[in-house]
């Protein structure tokens, strides 16, 4: 199993804690893995993006010229990076903030509209990261939930572990989401 994947968004939203999240998740599960961030000029607000790969064997280069899996959060990063994707690969949208169609016809799209369902579902819009990448395992089995719940610890900071709970609930509804998706049900 190789699984390279291209996150981005603004700085903010949790593009590079998703990275982090899948990174250590595959650690966990004794997966190779690497995870590379890049940051815009500024940290909030202006442009994030990582790489990760999940492989499991030795990862030849942390570079990912085409990745299997584009996840989107804004339209400034669907409109960057959706040409880079490999043909047939999995296309996640953050549908809540990008208002423009993929201009690709061979993805495999899934909008979702994360920020949305964050702020309705569970009252805080700063986990509309974690639903989109609920969304992510589900579809690929790149790491499992439960390793991506024990990365919390990891990746938060030691005052953030009370929100762990919150973050669960996300990758959680991001998983149902997915769910529901794949037995062809609307979400």
């Amino acid at each position: 199993m190789l699984q390279e994947i291209i996150l981005a968004g603004f700085g903010g939203q949790g593009v590079m804690s998703m990275g982090q999240l899948l990174a250590y998740a595959g650690m966990v599960e004794d997966k190779h893995v690497s995870w590379i961030p890049s940051y815009g000029p500024e940290m909030r607000g202006g442009t994030a993006n990582c790489s990760v790969t999940i492989s499991d064997e030795e990862v030849s280069s942390p570079i990912i010229s085409e990745p299997d899996t584009l996840i989107v959060l804004n339209r400034p990063s669907l409109e960057k990076f959706e040409k880079d994707v490999k043909q047939g690969g999995l296309l996640l949208i953050n549908s809540s903030l990008i208002d423009i169609e993929p201009q690709r016809q061979d993805l495999n799209v899934l909008k979702i509209p994360s920020s949305d369902l964050a702020n309705e579902k569970l009252g805080n819009s700063q986990v509309a990261n974690m639903i989109i990448l609920g969304a992510f395992i589900e579809l690929t089995n790149a790491v499992s939930p439960e390793s991506v719940i024990g990365a919390l610890k990891n990746v938060l900071p030691d005052y953030r572990h009370n929100l762990i709970p919150l973050n669960q609930q996300a990758l959680e509804q991001g998983i149902e989401l997915a769910r529901r998706i794949k037995l062809g049900k609307t979400a």
